[in-house]
């Protein structure tokens, strides 16, 4: 039984502030608290068990992200396209993802503080494997670009959800080495996706690449339905639980998400029509495209602005110098990082003329070594407690990584033609752990649509360029009809007679040189946005990342340690979550 009160016990308890092993931060001693435990305060067992099924989910998500053609995933989608016998389609399988990850993933940011972590963590979960249930049971074509779209607006969501949950349960000091380990799933899945496609199709048909994915989906949700529990400071205990479905749905950017799905695939077509298929300025599909691009660009601004209760793109986050500089860099990192993926096995298959399974494993360095750099970064965050040093150093890799591979040649050898994409993936590791470690809920679905429109605008701005370029190549080295088969089909350069193949090889190298120095160039502009003596000013604060400073008995804080009460950066993501949500309504971020 308790005993009573003294008039020597305090009148208020004292706040126990926990760590994130649940200890408290003055006496060092194992905290229990009653009642909905915080992010902070939940036990280690329950933290890992988080853990495992949102990197499960995460892992997934990767699996089948970057997948656009044949070129790319050499045995899944010829196979399916031989079925519908639609191949010149097929395309779509990769841009109905991407369309919808960068169109849906910044929404997620938001349900995070609307509907709770674990409501918006179920919802990327349900979408995601709701699309790769449908991807396995389609009949047609047009079913399966569907339900790849579905599985984009789910798989952009648990990259962001995952995210933000590692930054509620870590100190800033503490997440990056996480964020590195999730990175690490996150680079499994894009460079296991190719081959383990490949090994499921031939051994049990592409369906099943699909639905063995299934158990794995419900693993995850099982673990986080068990563990993904605690409550934060903006949340009501029960996660938003309290609100009607009227009020939750109420706070949802519809408008600004619409306006700019039509906007990204109004240009998506455009780019395709003028570029990929060659139709003149005249023709009215051109035209309707490109103003239809320009049109519902114009409705997204408006929407934003003026009408949005919670816009998907605040526009104070772009007032403030810090968010604006992650969006700018998180967009040119990915258009440079995309355009090089996208085309750099078509470098190996029609100008060094591999067979398409190799060239797509020309990839596979560049995925380790996203999972050796996000890791590196985060463990030197948590070593040193900064951030900026190492994203300057490293920060110039991926410019170096797009000149090396602008100089290749098809008798490069074999380090240089395997290993010259290692530093793009390093160095653009680096850049983005470092950029998006510390933001808030609403900071990190900024830096995500921002990256979801750079790696869909690398795509189609890359495409246009090749396209473009080869078409003029070709006109110049070759006439007759097989001037059209060999740029749209890069198999068939292989099958050419010698004389005509070479032509049509020195074609493709030039056009994709053209790629690889627009690259570069996007590499080097990314580095020069971040550079602080551009302007002679830090753009990007080099702090401590303490959740807190921390203080022995008898000793005062370090007077060089960042404090709550001077950037709000410093702060804990619920902290910051109270600035982010004012009493109207309305977001007005703080950073």
């Amino acid at each position: 039984m308790a005993s009573k009160p003294s008039e020597r016990d305090p009148l208020l308890p004292r706040r126990v502030s926990g760590d994130e092993d649940g200890h408290d931060s003055e006496t060092g001693k194992k905290t229990v608290k009653k009642g909905p435990l915080g992010p902070l305060e939940i036990p280690r067992s329950t933290r890992y068990g988080i853990l495992a099924g949102i990197w499960t989910a995460t892992f997934l998500s990767k699996l089948w992200f970057q997948r656009r053609h044949d070129d790319q995933h050499p045995l899944v989608l010829p196979s399916i396209s031989s079925e519908f016998n639609k191949s010149n389609q097929a395309s779509w399988l990769g841009t109905s993802y991407l369309l919808a990850t960068c169109t849906f993933t910044p929404l997620y940011g938001r349900l995070c503080n609307v509907l709770g972590r674990k409501g918006a963590n179920r919802a990327a979960l349900f979408f995601a494997g709701l699309g790769v249930l449908l991807c396995g049971l389609s009949t047609n074509l047009e079913t399966l670009i569907f339900a790849r779209f579905l599985a984009g607006i789910g798989g952009g969501g648990l990259t962001t959800t995952s995210s933000i949950i590692v930054s509620d349960m870590y100190s800033l000091r503490k997440r990056g080495l996480t964020q590195g380990v999730q990175s690490v799933f996150q680079g499994l899945g894009l460079g296991l996706g190719g081959p383990l496609g490949g090994l499921v199709t031939d051994w049990l048909g592409w369906r099943w690449a699909f639905l063995i994915q299934m158990p794995l989906f419900c693993f995850s949700y099982i673990l986080t339905s068990i563990n993904l529990n605690y409550v934060t400071e903006l949340l009501n205990p029960e996660q938003g639980k309290g609100k009607s479905a009227k009020e939750i749905l109420k706070r949802i950017d519809y408008g600004g998400s619409a306006s700019m799905m039509m906007a990204v695939g109004s240009c998506l077509l455009f780019l395709s029509a003028k570029y990929n298929e060659g139709l003149p300025w005249s023709d009215p599909f051109v035209i309707v495209s490109a103003t239809l691009s320009a049109l519902f660009a114009v409705v997204f601004i408006v929407v934003e602005i003026f009408v949005a209760p919670e816009p998907v793109l605040a526009p104070t986050l772009l007032k403030l110098r810090i968010p604006a500089l992650v969006g700018v860099s998180c967009f040119l990192v990915e258009t440079c990082s995309f355009s090089i993926m996208y085309f750099l096995p078509m470098w190996f298959q029609t100008v060094v003329l591999t067979n398409a399974s190799t060239a797509g494993l020309h990839l596979m360095p560049n995925s380790l070594s996203m999972s050796v750099g996000s890791l590196f970064a985060g463990w030197i965050m948590h070593v040193t407690g900064r951030y900026k040093t190492i994203n300057l150093i490293f920060g110039m890799f991926p410019f170096i990584a797009a000149c090396f591979i602008y100089q290749l040649q098809p008798d490069s050898g074999f380090w240089v033609s395997w290993f010259s994409i290692v530093p793009l993936g390093f160095g653009n590791a680096v850049v983005l752990q470092t950029m998006i470690n510390n933001q808030m809920p609403v900071g990190i679905g900024l830096g995500q649509l921002f990256r979801g429109v750079g790696q869909v605008g690398g795509v189609a701005i890359s495409s246009a360029i090749f396209q473009s370029k080869l078409e003029a190549e070709l006109q110049k080295r070759i006439t007759g009809p097989d001037s059209q088969a060999i740029r749209q089909n890069a198999r068939y350069v292989a099958t050419l007679p010698p004389d005509i193949r070479a032509l049509a090889q020195e074609s493709y190298k030039v056009s994709l040189k053209s790629v690889f120095f627009f690259a570069a160039v996007m590499a080097l502009v990314a580095y020069i946005v971040r550079l602080p003596e551009l302007t002679n000013t830090p753009q990007i604060p080099d702090k401590h990342l303490d959740s807190r400073p921390r203080a022995d008995k008898g000793q005062q804080p370090d007077k060089n340690s960042d404090s709550d009460s001077q950037d709000t950066q410093t702060q804990s993501p619920s902290e910051t979550a109270k600035v982010v949500e004012p009493s109207n309504g309305r977001s007005s971020p703080t950073m």
